[in-house]
């Protein structure tokens, strides 16, 4: 005999929250029979209940799922109605702003900067000031010391010429009143260096300005070696060759120069260095100088004694002792002193 087998119990259809069984709340009874007994519910215990514990520990239960309502109880104690949001949830609502009110905000930002820029920079400003003030005093001094500089306040009132000696210091003075009444700095030195070209004894100048009138001419002169004879007359040169003055009779205090090859050649540069190594107490007893190179200078003195030379060469030494010789030996009693090699005088 087959028996049938029993038909299965429906499956149970599960416990919505807040409902006092759960599938786990069964009663054990006949297990065939499929009844699901629900639990009695506990004594004080109300349906809200496990949602105000969840609400005041933050947490969530295992079973509560995403379609779970809040506990009305909560909703109750927080003054919101059942339909009300959880008060965490509440955004605040935005205010419009208007255009003033950004205006007087950025405004007050700049003036807050500024007010910052200027306490962290005054010692800055400070220092900037102290030279500005500094650099402003100076630029009015100069500026009023030029003013008065350039004015007639110091004009030129008195030309005076130094250090003059063959020249005429008051014919050089009278040539330079031109600058008489111009201002101290504005005095034309072109013009000045064209007058004094005219006198050929000047060989270099200096000016200088002695406030707040007086303009002064430093001359150095040039000084002759002796008299060239030329067809027209006699000649006066320096040591350079230049022409100081002319006249047709040999200048007194002047030697007469015989020199082969003229100004331009070599034994004129001999005896140039030569004349300018005597000293003044040889040089005024010589009467003539002769030269056909530059190695054979040849003085004569005023007792017709001759000095044989020989070259330029160690001239400033050859002057002193031919300076010493003549001491010890005077020129009325010698004929020749020969110094061409000054280590080894020869006296006849």
């Amino acid at each position: 005999m087959v028996r049938r087998p029993s038909p299965l119990p429906p499956p149970a259809a599960p416990a919505r929250r807040g409902s006092a069984a759960t599938a786990d709340d069964t009663v054990d009874g006949d297990e065939g029979s499929g009844v699901i007994l629900p639990l009695p519910t506990a004594v004080g215990s109300a349906p809200g209940s496990r949602g105000r514990a969840r609400g005041r520990s933050g947490g969530q239960d295992a079973g509560e799922g995403p379609g779970s309502e809040p506990d009305g109880a909560a909703r109750g104690a927080s003054g919101a109605g059942p339909d009300a949001p959880p008060a965490d949830d509440i955004e605040p609502v935005e205010q419009p702003v208007g255009l003033l009110a950004v205006w007087r905000a950025s405004r007050a930002r700049r003036k807050a900067l500024r007010a910052e820029v200027r306490r962290f920079t005054v010692r800055q400003r400070r220092r900037r000031a102290l030279w500005v003030s500094a650099i402003g005093a100076i630029l009015v001094v100069a500026g009023v010391t030029a003013a008065v500089a350039y004015s007639p306040l110091f004009a030129v009132e008195r030309v005076r010429v130094v250090g003059a000696v063959q020249l005429d210091a008051g014919g050089v003075e009278a040539a330079l009143a031109s600058q008489l009444g111009t201002p101290l700095p504005l005095v034309d030195e072109a013009a000045i260096q064209d007058t004094l070209s005219d006198f050929p004894f000047v060989q270099s100048y200096t000016l200088e300005a002695r406030p707040p009138h007086e303009l002064v001419v430093r001359i150095v002169e040039r000084t002759p070696i002796g008299a060239i004879a030329s067809a027209s007359g006699y000649s006066v040169v320096d040591a350079a060759g230049v022409v100081l003055a002319a006249s047709t009779e040999p200048p007194a205090g002047e030697p007469v120069l015989d020199v082969r090859g003229g100004v331009d050649g070599d034994a004129f540069a001999a005896v140039g260095r030569v004349m300018r190594a005597l000293p003044a107490s040889i040089g005024d007893q010589v009467t003539a100088v002769s030269a056909t190179s530059a190695f054979d200078v040849t003085l004569t003195l005023t007792s017709s004694s001759r000095v044989v030379w020989g070259s330029a060469e160690e001239s400033a030494m050859k002057a002193r002792v031919l300076e010493t010789v003549m001491a010890a030996r005077p020129a009325d009693t010698v004929t020749e002193y020969d110094v061409s090699s000054p280590d080894a005088v020869v006296i006849r």
